[in-house]
C-alpha cells in the first residue's frame, strides 16, 4: 500500500502521499463493503493498514469513521464497532440516531436517500471496496460500493445496474466527496459473486489504488476476466454480464473517469 500510494503521487514518503488527498482537519469516512460476509468483504487488515498510514502522517483517530450499511455486516466482516468511545469510530447507517437523510437526491434514473454518515458525519470519503464478481452487475468495486450508502439499492439492479451505478456516482454529494480509492484485491471471488463460493475464490494478492473510480473499476474488470480465463470460464461479456455501467460512467454525460486502456496510466508494482 505504501508503494502504491507513493507511485500514485510521486512522493517517496507515504506520509506525504496521503496528504495529497486529505488534511488532518478533515472528517474522513472510510467506506467499506461488507455485504458478502467475511470471506468476500473488505479486509479489516487492509483498512487498518491504510488508517495507520494516515495516523503516521499526523491525522487523528477521531477524524475517521469506518462505515457501511449495517452494524451486523461490519461485525461479521471482522470490524470492531465503536460509536461512542473516543478514538477511531466504526458503525453502520442502521445505528441508532444515524439513518438516512430526509432530502431526496436525484440524477436521471436514480432517486434515493443518502446515509447521514455522508451528509452530516463526514465530509470526504476514502473508498475502500473489495473487487469481486457480481452475478447481476458483472463486477463490483469502487463505483458500486456507494450502493451501500443509499436506502434503496434493491431498486437499481436491473439491466446489470446500468445506468444506475453511473447515475448515483454523478450526484455531487458522492462525486465531490470521493478523493481516493484503495481497493482490496487480496482474495477475489471471480464467479458467482457477490456471495462467497470457495470453488471460485482465488488468492490474488493485489491492492489497487487510484483517484479515478472508473479507471479502478475498468482495471478490476480486466483482473476478474483474466482470472476467469485462467480457470476456463467465459469472459464476463460472453457470459452476458459485461459491466456496462463502467462505460456509462465514462461517457460524455457522466464523465466520471476513464474506461479505455489508452487513457489510463496503469503502474504495476510486483513485490
Amino acid at each position: 500500500m505504501k508503494k502504491a500510494l507513493s507511485a500514485l503521487t510521486d512522493e517517496k514518503d507515504p506520509r506525504d502521499a496521503v496528504s495529497h488527498f486529505f488534511r488532518p482537519a478533515d472528517d474522513i469516512g472510510i467506506k467499506v463493503n461488507c455485504l458478502g460476509g467475511q470471506k468476500v468483504a473488505t479486509s479489516p487488515e487492509v483498512v487498518y493498514a491504510a488508517f495507520n498510514l494516515f495516523r503516521d502522517a499526523g491525522f487523528r483517530d477521531k477524524n475517521f469513521l469506518i462505515w457501511d450499511r449495517s452494524n451486523r455486516e461490519l461485525k461479521e466482516a471482522g470490524f470492531s464497532l465503536n460509536s461512542a468511545s473516543p478514538g477511531l469510530k466504526c458503525y453502520g447507517t442502521d445505528s441508532r440516531g444515524v439513518g438516512y437523510h430526509s432530502d431526496f437526491i436525484t440524477h436521471r434514473d436514480v432517486g434515493s436517500l443518502l446515509s447521514t454518515i455522508m451528509t452530516h458525519r463526514t465530509s470526504l470519503q476514502l473508498n475502500m471496496p473489495i473487487l469481486k464478481d457480481h452475478t447481476l452487475a458483472g463486477v463490483t468495486c469502487a463505483l458500486k460500493n456507494f450502493f451501500g450508502a443509499i436506502h434503496n439499492p434493491n431498486k437499481y439492479h436491473g439491466s446489470g445496474c446500468d445506468p444506475f451505478v453511473a447515475d448515483l456516482n454523478f450526484i455531487p454529494e458522492i462525486r465531490k466527496q470521493q478523493k481516493l480509492i484503495i481497493a482490496d484485491g487480496l482474495r477475489i471471488q471471480y464467479h458467482a459473486g457477490p456471495a462467497y463460493h470457495p470453488q471460485w475464490y482465488e488468492d490474488y494478492g493485489a491492492i489497487i489504488a487510484g483517484t479515478d473510480p472508473v479507471a479502478v473499476d475498468f482495471v478490476g474488470y480486466g483482473i476478474v476476466d483474466n482470472i476467469r480465463k485462467g480457470h476456463d470460464l467465459p469472459s464476463l461479456e460472453k457470459a452476458g454480464r459485461k459491466p456496462n455501467y463502467i462505460f456509462t460512467a465514462a461517457d460524455s454525460e457522466h464523465n466520471l473517469g476513464n474506461a479505455k486502456s489508452a487513457d489510463i496510466d496503469l503502474v504495476e508494482i510486483n513485490l
